[in-house]
């Protein structure tokens, strides 16, 4: 059997291929992503960028209905948008087997919160596998798949982004082709009106119970579930990363009862492991679930709380953990570690050099507005120097979250605030809220920042920019014509390195006694496709070391001192693209190109 060393994400795709998956649509968000990136380089499935998660469920569940076994992936919030369909897609369970892995973000690397989705496990009551490193990832996978299609239910798999994201071995194997199953008409079992709900109800609550059993007999027979036992003083329950943290920690100075079936969860096989240690901890990043599921059970456990008092923190709620959280809560020790008497100046992320978005918002900069911001690379100009957002919630809502700051504070303060919002995420769920502004009468200007690509996931293609998953040429929706046919009479395409004319075109429409929408066009600054003239460079001679230049929060421009012990700026002709932002702040001319002028 061959090995190959993959990432958790590259590792599910290669259990979807062996697997038999036929259908996969996805939206993209880290840390899920590579799922369906490393997926659609296998032909024999058919991969999709959706336009949300919600969307790309919906297939999925469509795809299963057809007969295919069907997949769709999204982070822990896009599960959010997504829950509509999963709730209700749980009473009417599947044809072909659907799996939904749904990636976590434990210490937010790359999103606005930490949210744990074994909630949405339990509240849409569907089964959820959680492996630990990548080789599970793709037997969880496979196994998902006949769990799915035994107990008639989508089945979530839940990653995180340390399992997601970490490369471990994994023993691989030839795909097994899986006929589409026969499509039967069953209006009882596929139409959710309230009449056949309240039976699929009672059908849930059965297969839950079902499943449960599983988790207690035939999920240690395939290595999902296992108890591992060294010690009779420590006991551990523990599932993915944390799992893999404990057994570092503590190596087998404890006992371990490793979940991989984390809804439902099992009862016979905690209570039976219990009875086999003094002391039993259950560690879980996030939510205390497993905790609250085990002293339902009449167990004693420390997690959250200790053993006596349930007002003791042990395991924070807040972040990830480590090993060295692990062997302080449970053995008190602590290895010996170097610490540094410096303060580390924190290096937050920021714009790209050349990204068009700067140039954006130093138009927009002297201009006193309320921003209501969305989710993507612009984010990133919340932060100072530019620091152009008030507030950011979610995908779509700086479009809505507008139309209501604006309601509730008049036209005044509509000729004094903006949206901004991504193509890709104005394609999500951003189109509803402009269609809400233009049909309830309201006067907000809306600027997409169309820079052609999914940037900040790692350069998705998406319906604005004509290309799919796997760049073959497709229709690209026309931003300008969709603006006009929901009822947009005024619709401006600005290039947002022009900074005089995107701050004029902006200004006439915060003016204007009707809704509007700016179309901030230009591409990516680090796409492949894009050409970028010369690095700047300062003229010393000009400078005087001002330091308005950095007004832009350009990763390219610093400040060096010179041989006369003068500080001036400097441009890094390694990082500078040569947009041209930072020229509009200096006065002086001192910013020129390598052949001498102005840019």
């Amino acid at each position: 059997m061959e090995k190959k060393l993959l990432l958790g994400n590259e590792a599910v795709a290669q259990g979807l291929y062996e697997a038999g998956v036929k259908v996969i649509s996805s939206y993209p968000g880290t840390p899920s992503t590579e799922i369906t990136e490393a997926a659609s380089k296998y032909d024999e499935m058919y991969s999709e960028w959706a336009p949300n998660e919600k969307v790309a469920f919906e297939v999925a569940i469509g795809a299963s209905f057809g007969g295919a076994r069907s997949f769709c992936a999204m982070k822990h919030v896009g599960l959010n948008v997504a829950a509509d369909p999963l709730y209700t897609a749980s009473y009417i369970g599947v044809n072909g087997g659907m799996v939904c892995a749904v990636a976590d973000d434990p210490g937010m690397h790359s999103s606005q919160n930490e949210q744990d989705s074994r909630h949405h496990a339990i509240a849409a009551k569907v089964p959820m596998l959680e492996p630990s490193d990548s080789q599970e990832a793709l037997d969880f996978t496979k196994i998902a798949y006949d769990l799915s299609e035994r107990f008639d239910a989508p089945v979530l798999l839940r990653l995180s982004t340390r399992i997601s994201h970490s490369r471990s071995l994994v023993a691989v194997s030839e795909r097994q082709e899986k006929e589409l199953k026969p499509y039967k008409r069953d209006v009882m079992k596929n139409v959710m009106m309230p009449a056949m709900a309240r039976k699929a109800h009672a059908k849930v609550e059965d297969r839950n119970e079902d499943l449960s059993l599983w988790g207690d007999t035939e999920a240690f027979a395939l290595g999902v579930n296992k108890e591992e036992l060294f010690s009779d003083e420590i006991g551990v329950i523990a599932a993915g990363s944390t799992y893999v943290y404990a057994r570092e920690a503590l190596g087998e100075k404890a006992s371990y009862l490793k979940l991989g079936m984390v809804n439902p969860l099992p009862k016979k096989a905690i209570v039976d492991f219990s009875k086999k240690v003094k002391t039993l901890y259950v560690i879980e990043e996030l939510d205390d679930i497993i905790e609250t599921h085990c002293i339902k059970l009449g167990v004693k456990v420390i997690g959250r709380r200790g053993i006596d008092d349930l007002k003791r923190e042990v395991f924070s709620p807040l972040g990830e953990y480590n090993q060295s959280i692990i062997e302080k809560a449970v053995l008190g020790t602590e290895k010996e570690c170097i610490s540094l008497d410096c303060e580390i100046p924190a290096r937050p992320p920021v714009l790209c050099p050349g990204c068009p978005h700067r140039g954006l918002y130093y138009a927009l900069k002297g201009l006193d507005l309320y921003v209501s911001g969305d989710i993507g690379c612009y984010t990133l100009g919340a932060q100072a120097p530019l620091a152009m957002m008030d507030t950011c919630v979610c995908m779509g809502a700086s479009v809505s979250a507008l139309h209501g700051y604006n309601t509730a504070r008049g036209k005044e303060a509509a000729k004094k605030s903006i949206a901004v919002i991504g193509d890709s995420t104005f394609i999500h769920s951003g189109i509803t809220g402009l269609i809400d502004i233009v049909y309830n009468k309201g006067i907000s200007t809306v600027i997409v920042l169309d820079n052609s690509i999914t940037g900040m996931t790692g350069h998705q293609n998406n319906p604005l920019n004509g290309k799919t998953i796997k760049g073959d040429p497709t229709s690209a929706v026309d931003l300008e014509a969709l603006a006009k046919a929901i009822g947009i009479n005024r619709v401006r395409v600005v290039d947002p390195f022009d900074i005089a004319a995107t701050k004029a075109a902006v200004s006439e429409e915060l003016a204007a006694e009707e809704p509007s929408l700016v179309i901030s066009r230009r591409s990516c600054a680090l796409l492949k496709s894009v050409k970028h003239p010369k690095a700047l460079v300062v003229d010393s001679e000009k400078c005087v070391g001002c330091k308005m230049c950095l007004k832009v929060g350009c990763p390219a421009i610093s400040q060096k001192k010179q041989e006369n012990g003068k500080t001036k700026a400097f441009i890094d002709p390694n990082q500078c693209l040569g947009c041209g932002v930072c020229t509009d702040t200096c006065k002086l001319g001192a910013i020129k190109t390598q052949e001498g002028g102005n840019n």
